[in-house]
């Protein structure tokens, strides 16, 4: 064997063990921080639509609480809210003849979205944050979900794609989807 040769693979053997001893630690430190931010948006997601559900509506302080909790990872999110409220309808045979009717009712749901929460919990106006014309409201039996999932690109997220020399696309790393049935009317 060369010089050169000799120089080139002992090059080789202490880059293979810079990325050995640096990189895939980093890189593994920077996956276990994505998996510790998942369980603070789960627990965070979690208590916030317990809350709601079990309270009956939403106020601007429990939604500012959701959003600070979900910033203290670091991360920006999307959060994404679903209120389907219960209504029925009564059947006819004839709509037109109201003694028409079966003795049933069709039960379906009206959708409400984070848009109209929002606005509901955040006007465009000086209302007090405590004001009950900024709590969102929900019925018995209603439907409430919320999904939260990070926008921005994670370390771990740039680092994968730095040693596949790639890009991943979608930067979602952390995703909690949760909700349920409304259980009480507390207002």
């Amino acid at each position: 064997m060369s010089r050169l040769e000799i120089s080139l693979s002992k090059i080789l053997g202490v880059f293979i063990a810079l990325i050995l001893m640096f990189a895939y630690p980093l890189y593994q430190q920077a996956q276990r921080q994505d998996q510790l931010s998942q369980i603070v948006v789960h627990s965070a997601v979690t208590e916030f639509v317990d809350a709601s559900r079990t309270k009956g509506y939403i106020t601007p302080t429990m939604y500012s609480d959701l959003t600070r909790k979900l910033g203290a990872t670091g991360n920006q999110y999307e959060i994404e809210m679903e209120h389907l409220h219960k209504k029925y309808s009564p059947d006819y045979s004839d709509p037109a003849n109201e003694n028409s009717f079966k003795n049933s009712f069709t039960t379906y749901f009206d959708g409400h979205y984070t848009d109209e929460i929002m606005n509901r919990l955040f006007p465009d106006n000086t209302l007090p944050v405590n004001s009950l014309d900024r709590r969102y409201v929900m019925t018995e039996g209603d439907f409430f979900t919320v999904k939260v999932k990070n926008i921005n690109r994670t370390m771990a997220t740039i680092l994968q794609d730095f040693f596949l020399n790639g890009n991943t696309g979608d930067n979602t790393r952390i995703y909690m989807p949760y909700g349920g049935m409304v259980i009480n009317e507390d207002y």
